[in-house]
């Protein structure tokens, strides 16, 4: 049996392998097949590695098409030729807008020097010779004629308004006021300082109202009725508006003073800093022609009074140190910044804006002819202001204070002893007055000039009809040719009259055209009729 079993074995495991093994034809087809598929497989690789190639290649091909596009491309600028002019335009625009604001501002500041040394020069020798009238009056007699004619009476009044100012300036410690504020912090003291400022601008605008109020109370013709508070509280009210105004300044030049002998000068970079804050009021604002002819005046007012400001400071800082010149030399650096920053950003700032408001540069000698027209009108014989309050009219420039305070500081810093000292200082009031008429004639000139350059010629005649007084046809007078620098103008009842046609006396002739001085007397608004607080929206035609 175990033979048999053992005979048995290998067949059984003959059959079982016959039985598992596959076929051979069965073999060769999956073989077959898997090759196939290996076949298709490398077949599609190749294929999406030739796209991919195709792509890299068409994507080269696009960039270096690009690229020599890129290169090779071309435009022509004329195709646009106005945009490209305009823009060539402001480039040159703000090119000369230094030059020009800077000869308007030279010709401004030489004219608040004008009414400036009016007040030292000319203003006392015609309240003597206004004194001297009054008291002669006993002798001569009146005649008919006024006590005192009007320019002669505010000439007097303004004296009286120095003299009394001064006199109350007398009480006032320069040196307490410097130290009181010299205790201060830098953040306190730059907060006080642009107070200041915008206290004087409203001193100022509200100032010249007070000084015209009370001239014209004190001038008005008697047989007009009276509405008005009386002469002498307005006069009070300008004798107090000029003592607080040379107190503001007096803190504003010790505040400076301050900058100028701290030891980090940090207070003095801070104060600089304070300018380049207006170029950001200012700028991005829409601007007119007669804004800015306002800006423009405020401008020569606010750098002609930091002038004054810097020479108090000086004369203070010299009498320290016992008139030694060589701390004058320590002094003009911080002096040249401080001028330096304030031409920077006037420059800055109006060349910004005729930028952005569409101006040119040809607005500056526009203005500079209205202020020269302004002059010339005033030194007509039949004026209807004085000069130096034409002045302080336009640009907000008031003299009276400012002269007050430098009288104050020079008083007290220069001593006066002794013969010699006496003749220096009448050599130094004749020298002024030298200056004063110099500066005049050479003012009166240059306003000729540009006003012929502006051809502005006929703004100046209608000024000149406008203040003339018409003359009745029933009375007529013999016109004569000649100037007279010492005649006073005629009153001011005489310059209101009515303008009716003349009567016709042939009835078939057409009426008479009706005279023009009613156009003369209201002409369209311009550069002329603008004051330095007048809030002008209108352009000009």
């Amino acid at each position: 049996m175990a033979d048999r079993d053992s005979n048995q074995q290998p067949s059984d495991y003959g059959a079982a392998s016959l039985t598992a093994r596959p076929p051979s034809c069965v073999v060769k087809s999956k073989s077959n097949i898997r090759f196939q598929k290996n076949k298709l497989c490398n077949l599609s690789l190749t294929t999406q590695t030739l796209d991919l190639y195709g792509n890299k290649i068409k994507i080269l091909i696009f960039l270096t098409w690009f690229m020599c596009a890129e290169l090779t491309r071309g435009y022509f600028l004329e195709h646009n030729e106005a945009k490209y002019t305009e823009r060539r335009e402001r480039v040159y625009t703000c090119m000369r807008i230094p030059k020009e604001l800077e000869r308007l501002m030279t010709f401004g500041m030489f004219l608040c020097l004008d009414a400036f040394l009016y007040v030292f020069t000319l203003l006392p020798l015609r309240m003597l010779l206004a004194l001297l009238r009054f008291l002669t009056i006993p002798c001569c007699g009146l005649g008919g004629a006024r006590l005192l004619q009007p320019a002669q009476v505010c000439d007097l009044l303004k004296g009286l308004i120095m003299i009394l100012c001064f006199c109350m300036m007398h009480y006032v410690d320069y040196s307490m006021m410097y130290h009181l504020i010299r205790g201060q912090s830098v953040i306190k003291l730059y907060i006080i300082y642009n107070m200041l400022e915008v206290a004087d601008r409203l001193f100022s605008s509200f100032g010249q109202d007070i000084l015209d109020a009370l001239y014209w109370t004190a001038t008005e013709p008697k047989s007009r009725r009276r509405a008005h508070i009386g002469v002498i509280p307005h006069f009070f009210m300008a004798v107090f508006y000029v003592f607080l105004h040379a107190i503001l300044i007096m803190v504003q030049a010790s505040t400076l003073n301050v900058a100028f002998n701290s030891h980090n000068k940090s207070l003095l970079t801070i104060m600089m800093s304070n300018n380049f804050v207006e170029i950001k009021g200012s700028v991005f604002k829409k601007f007119e022609k007669n804004n800015l002819f306002q800006m423009s005046n405020s401008d020569i007012k606010e750098r002609f009074t930091n002038f004054v400001l810097l020479l108090i400071v000086c004369l203070r800082n010299m009498e320290q140190f016992s008139w030694n010149s060589d701390h004058l030399w320590v002094l003009f650096p911080d002096v040249f910044m401080v001028v330096a920053s304030e031409v920077a950003v006037d420059v800055v700032k109006h060349a910004f804006i005729t930028k952005f408001n569409d101006l040119t540069a040809d607005v500056y000698s526009e203005y500079r002819a209205s202020l020269a027209i302004e002059l010339l009108s005033s030194r007509q014989q039949n004026a209807y202001t004085d000069y130096s309050d034409s002045v302080a009219r336009r640009m907000g420039f008031i003299p009276l204070p400012l002269a007050v305070l430098l009288i104050r500081v020079v008083i007290s810093s220069v001593k006066i002893q002794g013969a010699l000292a006496s003749v220096c200082l009448l050599l130094f009031y004749l020298g002024l007055i030298s200056l004063k008429v110099l500066n005049s004639v050479v003012l009166l000139g240059k306003s000729c000039k540009y006003v012929k350059q502006a051809r502005m010629e006929q703004k100046l005649h209608e000024r000149t009809a406008a203040a003339t007084p018409s003359k009745s046809a029933s009375e007529p007078k013999v016109e004569r040719h000649v100037i007279s620098v010492t005649k006073q103008p005629a009153p001011r009842a005489e310059l209101i009259t009515t303008c009716s046609p003349p009567l016709n006396p042939d009835p078939g002739h057409p009426p008479a055209t009706p005279p023009t001085e009613l156009k003369q007397r209201f002409p369209k608004k311009d550069l002329l009729e603008i004051d330095r607080f007048t809030i002008c929206g209108n352009r000009i035609g």
